[in-house]
């Protein structure tokens, strides 16, 4: 990627928001990073740094500046993998449980960031130093399916495939009590919980659309287990949702019981399925991550006692 790029405004382009207008002359950036850049002051127009939402106008002189990229300095750690899939543009992760996908102020070792520089020789660097080749995330307890970017182009495209829902999210959970429905739709908008920080919450201020699609797969006595499709990928989507819709998902700290019979120690949720378009080829891909044995065995328990 060159360090600069320089554009400028003609008649058919005016008035358009400037994230808007460098998206569609950088088909290798998302708008996200574009915004980014803007918020950073990397990009000016006729020398001046602008905000978001400023809306070009003809004959404006526009520099896009990229920051210099820092060589990483986590220390690779040698954490076993369960690899689905990789070749030279990404890698396909069966995520184990209590596992933190990147280096946080609270996890600042032992993350899959740490074990995928030991497991990968190259990660794209546009996320920074704490976050190379990570395009989405999992919760440290929710288990299976992500995929990481070995380059930058491979990383821009993969999230623009994220933002513009272009991405298969599947997922399966065990949930208290008996879902009535064998199948339906959760629309409710989700946004940061006003009374805990730590939490999400359904609510119409300051929210984001989200929409959750579940089938009953089994019912037992007091649980069911659920199969899980999203298009949106709010914070705590499907634990949320769970939770709004009476249901919250088995071993959930947050929006659950504490405590649960079955003996879980983790949110029972995992995505067993994950499907975008290869970055290079365009093909179509799926990736199916076989649930884990915590999560697999009491579910066997209670396929025994059904």
């Amino acid at each position: 990627m060159s360090k600069t790029r320089d554009f400028k405004v003609n008649a058919d382009q005016a008035d358009l928001r400037i994230d808007k207008f460098l998206t569609n002359q950088n088909k290798d950036l998302s708008r996200s990073y574009i915004q980014e850049l803007i918020k950073d002051n990397q990009i000016t127009v006729n020398g001046k740094e602008v905000k978001k939402s400023y809306q070009v106008q003809i004959g404006d002189e526009i520099k896009l500046s990229f920051p210099q990229t820092k060589e990483v300095e986590l220390q690779a750690e040698d954490i076993p993998l369960e690899v689905i899939y990789q070749d030279q543009d990404l890698i396909v992760i069966n995520k184990q449980p209590d596992l933190v996908v990147h280096p946080t102020p609270h996890y600042q070792t032992g993350t899959l960031v740490h074990a995928l520089l030991y497991h990968c020789d190259n990660l794209s660097g546009i996320n920074g130093e704490i976050r190379p080749g990570i395009v989405h995330r999992l919760d440290k307890d929710t288990s299976g399916a992500i995929v990481a970017a070995k380059n930058d182009t491979a990383h821009v495209n993969l999230v623009r495939q994220f933002e513009r829902r272009e991405t298969k999210k599947i997922y399966q959970a065990l949930v208290e009590g008996q879902v009535k429905y064998n199948q339906g739709k959760i629309d409710a908008a989700i946004g940061r919980d006003p009374k805990d920080r730590k939490k999400m919450a359904v609510t119409s201020k300051n929210s984001k659309k989200a929409v959750s699609k579940f089938k009953v797969l089994t019912r037992y006595q007091n649980y069911t287990l659920v199969e899980v499709e999203i298009k949106t990928g709010r914070t705590h989507q499907i634990r949320l949702h769970m939770d709004y819709m009476g249901h919250p998902v088995v071993g959930d700290q947050l929006y659950g019981s504490v405590e649960n019979e079955l003996g879980a120690n983790r949110q029972l949720l995992h995505s067993t399925k994950l499907g975008f378009y290869h970055p290079r080829t365009e093909e179509w891909q799926e990736f199916a991550a076989p649930i884990w044995d915590d999560m697999e065995r009491i579910v066997s328990k209670l396929d025994d006692k059904n």
